[in-house]
């Protein structure tokens, strides 16, 4: 009886580990991502950085894909321009569902400092692809990187994923009825 009231705090059952499916599938998801790098500009020097044994970005069990059909996230890191666009719009869409983008630094975030004349430059990432975590800085530090990636940890963690497909579900039986 005093385990089950535990379900609320699945952690701390004294040596014994419960939660509902879920919860253990996002764990497990959180744990071991793959990531796509888009590096751009400078930002991926400062990425080169982070993937280096001083911060060792695969110490939260993240692993680099070279290609969008393996990977959970894509990382974007530098200045977008419009003829990238096209091409970073279509690795998302390759990219299996559920999928994550994290945007580094500030010229993937909002244009950086060609926002204002670059007439080459998309203001941000965001306008063609949904954006999860935003790392802000110019380029942006190693450890703001690593806190992004335990904000999109934290945010598979407590994904909902089986109302996600009843929802879905629901959605496409509607689209059907309406076909009829």
């Amino acid at each position: 009886m005093g385990l089950l009231n535990r379900l609320g705090d699945p952690y701390n059952a004294e040596g014994v580990i419960l939660g509902t499916m879920e919860q253990i599938l996002n764990w497990g998801r959180a744990k071991s991502d793959w990531f796509m790098s888009f590096g751009l500009a400078c930002c991926a020097i400062e990425f080169m950085a982070v993937n280096a044994s001083h911060f060792d970005f695969m110490r939260f069990g993240t692993i680099p894909r070279p290609s969008p059909r393996q990977s959970d996230f894509m990382i974007v890191s530098g200045t977008v321009t419009m003829k990238m666009a096209e091409r970073v719009k279509r690795l998302y869409e390759q990219m299996p569902d559920p999928k994550y983008v994290m945007s580094m630094g500030s010229c993937a975030n909002a244009g950086g400092p060609y926002w204002e004349h670059g007439y080459h430059v998309l203001k941000g990432v965001d306008r063609i692809i949904p954006v999860d975590v935003y790392v802000p800085g110019c380029p942006p530090r190693p450890e703001a990187l690593l806190e992004g990636m335990i904000m999109l940890q934290s945010m598979i963690r407590k994904e909902e994923i089986f109302k996600k497909r009843d929802k879905i579900k629901a959605e496409d039986e509607a689209k059907d009825i309406k076909a009829v």
